[in-house]
């Protein structure tokens, strides 16, 4: 087994809020991080696929086609957005690494299995900042 790895960049605004709270809690809860006026990041995101390489083309995925993927379906609707009301996909949503590497998992994972017969998503790192990110592997 192989694993291919490929990292992007995207830049991001969100609130951590939880509308059934009072402002209080999310406060106490979520710190700085339920700003009314929301916060950002910059973030890095790197998807790693798995598999064995063609015999063609040596490949386990094109990682070319891997960018185009993640930018078409990923960072084309989060770049420079705010996550919490732009992202059509995290609307409703608690707008935390957690449930974004879980989104982005839902709207990857099936893509490429459809585009490789044999490559599949592993995991997705999801990097917030330099001291806090998330790893997500579908379970």
């Amino acid at each position: 087994m192989v694993y291919v790895i490929r990292k992007e960049h995207f830049n991001a605004a969100h609130r951590l809020f939880n509308p059934a709270w009072s402002e209080e809690k999310n406060q106490a809860i979520f710190g700085p991080c339920a700003n009314y006026n929301w916060h950002g990041h910059n973030f890095e995101l790197i998807v790693t696929v798995k598999g064995n390489p063609d015999p063609e083309t040596g490949f386990v995925y094109d990682l070319k086609q891997l960018g185009d993927l993640i930018k078409a379906e990923i960072i084309d609707k989060v770049d420079h957005k705010n996550l919490n009301l732009d992202v059509d996909f995290m609307l409703g949503k608690l707008a935390s690494c957690e449930i974004l590497v879980m989104e982005f998992w839902k709207i990857l994972a099936p893509k490429i299995k459809a585009t490789s017969s044999s490559a599949t998503l592993h995991k997705i790192h999801l990097i917030e900042t330099n001291k806090n990110s998330v790893e997500y592997f579908g379970e």
